[in-house]
């Protein structure tokens, strides 16, 4: 099974390479069932132009969110004013209960600071089960990931198989360059997160996202107290 579905992303990765990301998520919206692909968005700037290029070019994809709890108040004020804009719904997915009490009670409310691995059960608990559940019910899910994000992306492909969760992953953004992303925000004027303004590229959860400054990596203010390759909350490993 998992060979075959590495072949057929290569061969849709093939297809669908160099096209436009408007080329590509019609393309996508054709290749898979309606209710059985979606965008997942952090409402990070990649994450607002793919939306604004599915309510133009693709409607019926469907949109959602993570909301680990600890999201700045820029994000939930983002999350309203695209809701507003576009007129469309955004699921929003949490995590669950009963994990994040018995994390908290054995780790703290700030474990992340204290080790990568404890970082990475934070993440794991408030981000990747969440996903992982949503995930189960899609056959293919749409990414703002680049290459030129971080030394963790540069391998990004526009159609991967997504062996951890398994199933497509389809990033229509992978050859754009921040200056791309940013002129298409201007262009049509796509509601963005003011923290942008505030030297915020990358944007997380508020206790583990800080503003960069003028020469640093633009995911550097992700987990700045870790190393530039540990710099993943697990979502986009792509191993089990």
């Amino acid at each position: 099974m998992y060979s075959t579905a590495k072949k057929r992303a290569e061969a849709l990765n093939g297809e669908w390479s160099g096209r436009d990301p408007e080329t590509i998520l019609s393309l996508a919206g054709k290749r898979f069932c309606a209710g059985r692909i979606a965008l997942a968005s952090s409402f990070g700037a990649e994450d607002q132009v793919l939306t604004d290029m599915i309510v133009r070019t693709v409607p019926e994809i469907a949109v959602f969110t993570l909301d680990t709890g600890r999201l700045h108040q820029e994000t939930y004020d983002l999350l309203d004013a695209t809701r507003n804009r576009y007129a469309i719904p955004i699921e929003v997915h949490f995590p669950e209960t009963s994990e994040m009490l018995a994390m908290q009670t054995l780790f703290g409310a700030n474990l992340f600071y204290e080790s990568v691995e404890m970082r990475r059960r934070c993440c794991e608990t408030r981000k990747v089960r969440p996903l992982e559940k949503k995930l189960s019910k899609l056959d293919a899910w749409i990414c703002g990931l680049r290459k030129g994000q971080s030394v963790t992306r540069d391998a990004v492909r526009t159609v991967e198989w997504d062996e951890r969760f398994g199933l497509f992953k389809i990033n229509p953004l992978a050859e754009f360059s921040e200056e791309m992303v940013w002129a298409y925000i201007r262009r049509y004027g796509v509601p963005y997160n003011a923290l942008h303004d505030r030297g915020f590229p990358s944007i997380g959860c508020a206790p583990c996202t800080r503003a960069v400054t003028p020469g640093e990596d633009i995911r550097a203010g992700r987990w700045w107290w870790e190393l530039p390759t540990h710099r993943e909350c697990g979502l986009h490993s792509g191993k089990p």
